[in-house]
């Protein structure tokens, strides 16, 4: 569902260099940011290293871009 929002004219700018940086829309760098403050604010004794991993790796899985863990050695 489609919302208009109102920003102010010094945060759109930000968002405009930082999503011409990251290749992004507009759009899609305020969603990016939106998400990422969302995985903090449920978790914040995680690093935002591991938070962004964790959203790297989960896009890894949707693309098809993992092998399957088979373990070689015997277990005792």
């Amino acid at each position: 569902m489609a919302q208009t929002v109102r920003l102010d004219d010094e945060f759109v700018a930000d968002v405009k260099v930082h999503a011409s940086a990251a290749h992004r829309s507009l759009p899609k760098q305020i969603e990016y940011w939106a998400k990422i403050g969302r995985m903090v604010e449920d978790n914040p004794d995680l690093p935002f290293s591991f938070i962004k991993d964790v959203m790297l790796a989960a896009e890894q899985v949707k693309e098809g871009q993992v092998t399957r863990y088979v373990r070689t050695t015997k277990r005792n």
